[in-house]
């Protein structure tokens, strides 16, 4: 795992030590080694920090050149695959001179052409390419965004880099705040890509190949990036190839599958372990670990001590019966919250997803025993695992009821508040089954009560989704740029909604919040993270199941729920799901109230001209009187306050104000 950077320049004037202090900028993922290769009568340079992870001597060393000169690669991530690829150009005659995945990729990309290599190879990953034959920059990014990407102007100039931070060690990256910016982070908690915080600067987007070259430079255009594998194509294609098997045969199908994809990952030569929550889909890659290691599996919890939140005794039941070499720790809400001021630095841009400080600290833990840890991340999405695929193909039916009824149906759900709801749900609880049994019912009742008025199921899609349902109530400057789920013309015709809101959390929620989350939390502590549910045979599979085996007598993700019961008693995983989360809302109201206070301060707001301090102070009065838990409507303003008031770069909006904002050094 590595951070990566580099300039490409249409007059040639690149300097190698620049790009070697935008790697600086990134030596959290990569403090084993560095490394820049620049051609300066080409006008490209590449900066790298690595993490060495496979093959540790000198020969994984990046940048690398490929064997017959023509292609330089710094590459950020790890190939699953590489030994089968490695025996592959070896029966083609290639003579590999390491053992790295690396020098696997490059010579795959070589042999094959970067397209069909990156088809070939089974990983996560983000790399530039210079085609020095050709004089072509190629950048890509691994099928479902586990590693980011970010690319784009800085003065005459195309920068790329691991993390936003690299790009503002330029001088002439201008750090212009996007006017949209705000109101996505509003509405989504995080900043979908291709757009960023910044104006000119965008994420590539998962599973793509940009290529471009010094005459694109300097004509200042970016050609669009090409798919070499989609999501929609993959479930397309796998729900036209439906597979035909009882469920004891898919159920073995599955397990046989999901058991190599966690093999692969457990590929190498540093102390690897796994986060374990307790719940369905990190229990499931623990045992898998633990079926095919001859010595206990280090395994990784964190706990809390406020009812609700608390995953730790779950998980420890689970690792006692895998019989794992098990860690937990038990955070104090102080432990928690010394976290916040570091979060700006660690995420580059605003992005407020609140489960951000578990993840930190769970992969700090992990940091102290382990270099590569797995996770369990992208079953929900793989499996339809989130309350709200059940909770949407219901709504949507509700479309039908006159609105009259739904409007009354939302009043009488607002009559009592959250706490109240919560209150009557926690009595009536030991007379329920347990898998009716709700957390925080009350939050979940009154974002209910928020869309029975939505007149179309797509629109009430887009509502469970949104923190601020109308953001530009809260902006100075309204102006959302579009997303594919506000578009529903561009959503893919599959055979429900259901399966339509699954692939869309999987093109947006997966690798904007989930995979930014643990990336950027598990990389701040030099910590490579593996998802290998996200494995791309995996997903494909998944989509060529019957949606029964997904959800089956109200119990979703159904089929991993069965593979897991192969290792693991019912017992100890059947319960409500719970997030992996902080009660930032009640902190909000107590150890927090000052820090917020501070940020959301009505003069301050109104000096810095992005939210409508009207309507954030209301919000937050509402929370503090406990009227409403706003917490999703104040967390993503309070981290872009926390982004602006946190570093020194300077940074010019279209109305000429100066602003501070998260970054190192002035630009």
């Amino acid at each position: 795992m590595c951070g990566i950077a580099g300039v490409l320049s249409a007059d040639g004037a690149v300097s190698a030590e620049l790009v070697r202090a935008m790697a600086t900028t990134l030596r959290h993922r990569g403090p084993d080694d560095s490394g820049v290769w620049r051609d300066a009568e080409a006008g490209i340079a590449f900066g790298h920090q690595r993490l060495a992870i496979i093959d540790l001597s000198p020969a994984g060393a990046q940048p690398m050149i490929s064997a017959d000169g023509r292609y330089v690669l710094t590459y950020n991530g790890e190939i699953y695959n590489y030994r089968a690829l490695a025996r592959e150009l070896a029966d083609a005659g290639v003579k590999l001179r390491g053992g790295s995945d690396t020098e696997v990729l490059l010579e795959a990309i070589a042999r094959w052409g970067l397209a069909d290599a990156l088809r070939r190879a089974n990983g996560m990953f983000a790399l530039a390419l210079w085609d020095r034959r050709d004089r072509t920059l190629s950048l890509a990014r691994d099928r479902l965004g586990q590693k980011p990407l970010y690319y784009g102007w800085a003065g005459r100039d195309v920068a790329f880099a691991s993390e936003l931070k690299a790009l503002r060690a330029l001088p002439d990256f201008a750090a212009e705040l996007d006017p949209g910016a705000p109101a996505l982070l509003l509405r989504y908690a995080m900043i979908p890509a291709p757009h960023t915080i910044y104006t000119g600067v965008w994420k590539l987007a998962a599973g793509c190949i940009l290529t471009l070259d010094a005459r694109d430079v300097a004509a200042r255009r970016l050609p669009e990036p090409a798919p070499y594998w989609s999501a929609a194509a993959a479930a397309e294609a796998g729900l036209a190839d439906s597979l035909d098997a009882d469920a004891a045969t898919t159920t073995e199908a599955l397990d046989t599958l999901l058991r190599d994809a966690v093999t692969q990952c457990m590929v190498s030569d540093v102390p690897l372990g796994a986060f374990l929550s307790g719940g369905i889909d990190s229990s499931t890659v623990v045992a898998l670990m633990q079926a095919q290691s001859a010595r206990p599996v280090k395994t990784f919890s964190i706990g809390f001590t406020v009812p609700g939140y608390n995953e730790a005794e779950h998980a420890a039941r689970v690792a006692a019966h895998l019989k794992t070499d098990h860690t937990e720790l038990y955070l104090t809400p102080a432990d928690a919250q010394a976290v916040i001021p570091q979060l700006p630095a660690i995420y580059d841009e605003p992005f407020a997803d609140s489960s951000q400080i578990p993840t930190f600290l769970v992969s700090r833990l992990a940091r102290q025993s382990v270099t590569v840890s797995l996770s369990g991340d992208g079953g929900d999405e793989v499996f339809g695992g989130y309350n709200r695929y059940g909770l949407a193909e219901r709504l949507a039916r509700l479309t039908g009821v006159p609105a009259p009824l739904r409007r009354a149906a939302r009043g009488g759900l607002e009559l009592l508040g959250p706490s109240t709801w919560d209150a009557l749900g926690a009595a009536a609880a030991p007379l329920l089954p347990r898998r009716l049994r709700q957390g925080q019912l009350g939050d979940k009742l009154h974002k209910l009560a928020e869309i029975l008025a939505v007149p179309t199921k797509e629109e009430m899609y887009l509502r469970l989704v949104s923190q601020w349902k109308a953001p530009g109530r809260a902006l100075i400057r309204a102006g959302e740029p579009a997303t594919i789920l506000g578009e529903p013309a561009r959503w893919p015709a599959l055979d429900s909604f259901t399966q339509q809101i699954m692939l869309l959390d999987t093109l947006v929620y997966l690798p904007d919040d989930i995979l930014v989350k643990v990336d950027r939390a598990s990389m701040a502590v030099s910590l490579e993270s593996r998802v290998p549910i996200l494995d791309h045979r995996v997903v494909e599979f998944a989509w060529r199941l019957d949606a029964g085996l997904k959800v089956r007598d109200g119990q979703r993700k159904w089929i991993l729920r069965e593979v897991l019961a192969r290792y693991v008693p019912r017992t100890l995983f059947e319960r409500p799901k719970m997030g992996f989360g902080v009660p930032i809302g009640d902190w909000l109201r107590g150890d927090l109230r000052d820090w917020a206070e501070a940020l959301l301060d009505e003069r301050r707001l109104a000096e810095a001209g992005t939210f409508n301090a009207t309507t954030v102070r209301r919000v937050w009065h509402e929370h503090l009187a406990g009227r409403h838990n706003h917490q999703y409507r104040l967390w993503p303003v309070l981290m872009f306050e926390a982004w602006r008031d946190a570093g020194a770069a300077m940074l010019s909006d279209d109305t000429g104000t100066a602003a501070h904002v998260a970054g190192g050094g002035t630009i």
